[in-house]
């Protein structure tokens, strides 16, 4: 394999990797405006401080309706939070344990090993409390939509307060031109300055729904700055093995000609 293949090769492998955004993606017949992410290229980083507002955002706004069962409070140590932090969030909650002695079920105020708390008791719960919607769990939300992370901002972002001429609304329904089908369950999420954050960032529509984005970005991949690092250092190997090879090739080469 000559050293210009080899190349190639290695610069697919990176393209595979870490891929690269658009300026726009489609989301059905929506096009949706690719926003600048910290997290995005080969050297994207997660901004701490957009991941803590994220998680006040998901605490404050989110989690009284969706769940985040992949993810354990002790992985908020991850992204910024003391160990005193997370263990004063967990203790907000109590999950079921046990048996006891005695055989019976006891609650307890939740620890760091735990998941986060849900917020109903199962699925049935969940529809009943939602006029029969059941709102999904957010773990993986950004892998699990197309568009990622530009679609959920432009999800939050994309409600208007009457639908077009012409359409009409189903009862219960809001209208999101985003959303699939333009009709969503779930009503505006999020108004200015419903939150107000710790750092004293204005909490306007745009920003909470961008930082919250964020924090979703990391709990369906916690390992993605761990994964970039290890991909540039196997990149960089593979340039300087590249290099090597094409000078041993020149070298015993060189002796037949």
């Amino acid at each position: 394999m000559n050293a210009h293949r080899f190349l190639l090769i290695a610069a697919m492998a990176g393209g595979l990797l870490f891929g690269h955004p658009g300026s726009a993606l489609a989301s059905g017949d929506t096009v949706l405006e690719h926003q600048d992410w910290t997290f995005d290229g080969i050297f994207g980083k997660f901004d701490r401080a957009a991941l803590r507002r994220g998680h006040q955002v998901y605490q404050e706004v989110c989690a009284s309706c969706h769940a985040l069962s992949l993810v354990a409070y002790r992985n908020l140590m991850d992204v910024g939070f003391s160990e005193d932090e997370a263990k004063e969030i967990a203790a907000e909650y109590e999950v079921e344990d046990g048996p006891d002695d005695e055989g019976e079920m006891f609650t307890r105020p939740a620890r760091l090993s735990d998941r986060f708390v849900a917020p109903f008791a199962n699925e049935k719960a969940a529809r009943a409390s939602n006029n029969g919607a059941h709102p999904p769990d957010l773990s993986l939300m950004v892998k699990a939509r197309k568009g990622g992370a530009d679609y959920l901002y432009g999800l939050l972002t994309g409600y208007e307060d009457e639908a077009p001429e012409g359409m009409t609304l189903t009862e219960g329904m809001s209208y999101n031109h985003v959303f699939p089908g333009r009709q969503i369950a779930m009503p505006p999420p999020l108004y200015e300055d419903s939150v107000e954050y710790e750092d004293g960032t204005p909490a306007s529509v745009e920003q909470m729904a961008k930082d919250v984005t964020v924090f979703l970005a990391w709990t369906a991949e916690p390992e993605l700055e761990e994964r970039k690092s290890l991909g540039i250092k196997v990149l960089l190997f593979l340039l300087v093995l590249t290099a090597m090879l094409y000078a041993v090739k020149r070298r015993v080469w060189s002796k037949l000609h």
